[in-house]
């Protein structure tokens, strides 16, 4: 699962970082607001890397997954980018524990 999450979320940063530029150019929200909270969801996505597989941190994608999707009030197309990113959110988290549950699985029947 951590490495699915962790590729969805390195993306997802790279996307706030390119829709922050674009709502620079096309958006009334001052700069220094706009790289305040763009950074701060760049930052959570970079340090959640590390730590999603403590508890409550999918919990804590998600609420990434929702504010990529309402960034879409600053810029349009950010409704279209975060709900893909939600998709390949849940994607990661559902097949990811799929994988884990299989590796366990084989460690299992290697160990015996």
């Amino acid at each position: 699962m951590r490495t699915l999450c962790s590729s969805t979320l390195i993306g997802e940063a790279l996307v706030v970082l390119f829709a922050a530029l674009v709502a620079m150019q096309l958006t009334d929200v001052s700069h220094g607001a706009l790289w305040t909270v763009s950074g701060i969801a760049m930052v959570l996505c970079v340090l959640l890397c590390g730590m999603i597989t403590r508890p409550g941190a999918v919990a804590v994608g998600w609420a990434l997954q929702l504010g990529l999707i309402a960034s879409g009030f600053v810029v349009p197309t950010m409704f279209a980018l975060g709900a893909i990113f939600a998709g390949l959110w849940w994607c990661s988290v559902h097949y990811g524990r799929k994988i884990d549950e299989i590796k366990a699985a084989r460690a299992a029947a290697a160990a015996v």
